[in-house]
């Protein structure tokens, strides 16, 4: 039995389909919608609606942008001949906040996960090597994420770009900034120890 009227809790569902929102916080969501001006929530609709609208793939390294080629792809002070291989948009803003990559990016919009039905063409790998036949690529880093699926999807990548004579790396994965050793998990700790560098 619902205790909210239809409309209400129509809204409420609606919010609870976005990810991580959970019944009490969609009803939050919901009610401080109905407690805003009208003004604001047509501000709202309207930003949901533009961004729907305007957002594009780009068509160079998939990120989505409101032009293309994207700020980063048309950028001629990036290295082009560099590319880091990530598995979602927010990958490539987490990646940016370092201001330490100077090269492009390609996002895959997934990883490949077989027990979730996610084979090697659903994600973007033959944009990717598409890209790489233009023969102007001489480093891909694999930057997916330290996860079974993402060491798969890196893996299979690397197998398959490796006989282009493209160099192939892997970011280092290991133990946090700021973590103790006692606390870290032995496979983090592997991964650590693989990824060890000269000082």
């Amino acid at each position: 039995m619902s205790y909210y009227s239809p409309s209400i809790e129509k809204l409420i569902e609606s919010f609870e389909k976005l990810p991580s929102i959970g019944n009490k916080t969609a009803a939050r969501l919901a009610f401080h919608i109905l407690d805003a001006t009208e003004e604001e929530t047509n501000e709202f609709v309207q930003a949901i609606l533009n961004a729907k609208k305007n957002l594009k793939y780009c068509s160079i390294c998939y990120n989505i942008t409101d032009i293309d080629p994207c700020p980063i792809c048309s950028n001629g002070n990036r290295d082009h001949s560099i590319i880091c291989v990530v598995e979602d948009v927010r990958d490539v803003v987490a990646m940016e906040k370092t201001h330490e990559f100077k090269g492009i990016y390609h996002v895959l919009h997934g990883s490949i996960s077989p027990m979730n039905g996610v084979g090697p063409d659903d994600i973007k790998i033959k944009e990717l090597l598409s890209h790489l036949m233009e023969g102007n690529v001489k480093e891909i880093i694999l930057a997916t994420n330290p996860r079974v699926e993402g060491e798969a999807t890196a893996m299979y990548i690397s197998k398959l770009v490796k006989p282009l004579g493209v160099k192939v790396t892997r970011i280092a994965h290991g133990i946090p900034v700021g973590g103790d050793l006692e606390y870290t998990d032995e496979v983090t700790l592997s991964k650590a120890l693989e990824g060890r560098r000269e000082l």
